[in-house]
């Protein structure tokens, strides 16, 4: 059953660790260390540079389980990557060796059955540290490049995919092995037991995990990459302006630039038509031509052209 509170940022950091003791690994992600005191969660934050909002924001999802922040720009993106950065390299790093190590000692590799189920293991802590490192190789960077303000690639946060189910699966049958068919002596029994605790302790772990990443980081990078292309755009309209724009007006016949203007005012094919007279065939080989001559196929980058190029004034375009 979830834990309803919604912690808040003067709470008492000790508070949240006494209520949900599974915070402990949180923490350290974001690196916050132990030894606060009594301090509250935004004293505790300020402390270790680390955003207050975002902190909670993750706190409180992980615990309840909900939460919107597809419109929510109070998120730092900076301590989102920092977070996930040191999760993985907990997990990686500590968590998957631990198990291993555990079972191990947990079983008798000259059974059968106890290599099988040594080799499900690595082949699962494999899909998971493949998946952990595409992130950092590939989805990590690509964010900094962001945040420093640089035009987006042919990447995006939408072709990043998780490939958690293999993983699951596996995980899954490496569970029923040991349910079904290891019991053994009394302790190597409760060695088992103990392990299979920490697996599955594992599983949730991963699971919110991957929540954090769908529900919180991924909307964030969405953000991030509309700001990016409106920077973008911004730049180009400086660029354009202190360069006296960037392709001469007189290149284009005065019909031209009357379908332009007349886009520029929103009217579509058939209203530019009726409006200067002419088929919409017409109207359609102007557009062509005019994108032809200025390499430029968008609403907004004709609309940009037409205001440097004063074709029309900027109060009378629709933005």
């Amino acid at each position: 059953m979830k834990n309803q509170k919604m912690y808040e940022a003067d709470d008492k950091m000790i508070s949240l660790i006494r209520d949900n003791y599974d915070l402990l690994q949180s923490l350290g992600s974001f690196g916050i260390s132990l030894g606060f005191g009594d301090k509250t969660v935004q004293e505790t934050c300020e402390d270790n540079n680390v955003d207050t909002y975002t902190f909670l924001a993750v706190v409180n999802y992980t615990i309840n389980g909900y939460g919107e922040f597809e419109a929510d720009e109070q998120i730092s993106v900076q301590t989102l990557m920092h977070y996930l950065e040191a999760s993985h390299a907990y997990f990686l790093d500590f968590q998957l060796p631990f198990i291993r190590r555990e079972l191990q000692e947990s079983l008798n590799e000259d059974d059968s059955l106890a290599r099988l189920i040594l080799r499900f293991y690595d082949e699962y802590a494999h899909e998971i540290r493949r998946h952990m490192q595409y992130e950092q190789k590939t989805l990590f960077p690509y964010v900094n490049t962001l945040l420093e303000g640089q035009p987006a690639n042919d990447y995006n946060v939408e072709t990043f995919s998780k490939h958690h189910g293999a993983a699951d699966k596996k995980l899954r049958e490496l569970k029923l092995l040991i349910i079904k068919y290891l019991p053994q002596d009394g302790l190597h029994n409760n060695q088992l037991t103990a392990t299979l605790h920490d697996i599955y302790d594992n599983e949730e772990w991963l699971r919110q995990h991957a929540q954090v990443e769908d529900h919180i980081f991924v909307p964030a990078i969405r953000r991030l990459e509309q700001m990016t292309k409106q920077q973008d755009v911004s730049r180009n309209i400086t660029g354009m302006v202190f360069k006296g724009g960037v392709q001469n007006p007189d290149a284009l016949s005065d019909r031209e630039k009357d379908v332009i203007i007349s886009l520029v005012q929103g009217m579509s094919n058939k209203e530019i038509a009726d409006h200067l007279c002419i088929s919409i065939n017409t109207v359609i080989t102007h557009r062509r031509n005019i994108a032809r001559k200025l390499q430029i196929h968008s609403p907004a980058g004709l609309t940009i052209y037409a205001i440097v190029n004063r074709l029309v004034d900027i109060s009378s375009v629709k933005l």
